[in-house]
């Protein structure tokens, strides 16, 4: 009896998990396991299946965004019967960008689609994801996207290519610059040595105290107590970091020769 009620009083104390977190969790774990099997498939039937589900993702969305900004194609004014194919293709183009639910939805999921199965396909080919990929599959979206939503006007083809290049160049920038921005900052070659030897000793969270105190490693053979003392570093790293230098023969020599 007296388990039973400690039993209830740690249920209690355990905090409940969060279900959006649950289903967080879960929806990771489909995707993975989706992933994990569609790697194990064809090329032919990898591709078509991120392409399908790709558009499927392009359509929700650019429906939900049509509904959202209504159908302003409808106030567009009419351009006049004698109009010349310039005027026509730019008044096609305005309703191809602000059409409803069901234009965006097709815009979305030609746009996503091919360029998701474009993707998978160059990734399948070359066995890597780089900028020259991802240019290619943002030119074949682009272009796939100005024929289905007939942007181009009576020239049609012209129109593919130059929408697929202007895609391909904006995906090719934006690609660069998340890939410079995901790089890892470069290594201070100044702090090479101290680096490396504060993660031998597993102190590599004072690093930061060693360059707010301008301690390099040209400092190492001199280093003291007293200086670890002023960067803010407690007793018992200061004794590892001054047992290191002590034991390490390259900053000993150095000492030992003055420089």
């Amino acid at each position: 009896m007296e388990q039973g009620k400690q039993g209830m009083v740690v249920a209690k104390l355990m905090p409940e998990k969060n279900p959006l977190q649950q289903i967080q969790a879960r929806f990771k774990e489909l995707e993975t396991g989706f992933r994990a099997w569609l790697a194990k498939q064809s090329l032919p039937v990898e591709v078509a299946l991120v392409t399908v589900t790709s558009s499927a993702q392009g359509a929700a969305i650019g429906a939900l965004m049509g509904t959202l900004t209504n159908d302003m194609s409808s106030s567009l004014p009419n351009p006049p019967p004698q109009a010349n194919p310039q005027a026509m293709a730019s008044f096609k183009q305005a309703q191809a960008l602000a059409g409803g639910p069901m234009v965006q939805a097709r815009n979305f999921a030609v746009i996503t689609g091919v360029n998701a199965g474009i993707a998978c396909l160059m990734k399948r080919l070359r066995g890597k994801e780089d900028v020259q990929s991802s240019m290619v599959a943002a030119f074949g979206s682009g272009a796939m996207f100005s024929l289905v939503s007939g942007m181009g006007g009576p020239n049609q083809a012209a129109n593919a290519v130059t929408s697929g290049l202007f895609f391909a160049l904006v995906q090719g920038g934006l690609f660069k610059v998340g890939e410079k921005f995901s790089q890892p900052p470069g290594e201070d070659p100044f702090y090479a040595k101290t680096r490396s030897m504060l993660s031998n000793l597993g102190l590599q969270n004072y690093e930061k105290n060693f360059k707010r105190g301008l301690l390099s490693d040209s400092t190492l053979p001199l280093l003291t107590d007293s200086a670890l003392r002023d960067v803010k570093i407690p007793p018992g790293p200061r004794l590892l970091i001054l047992d290191h230098i002590q034991r390490d023969p390259e900053i000993r020599d150095r000492r030992g020769s003055g420089r």
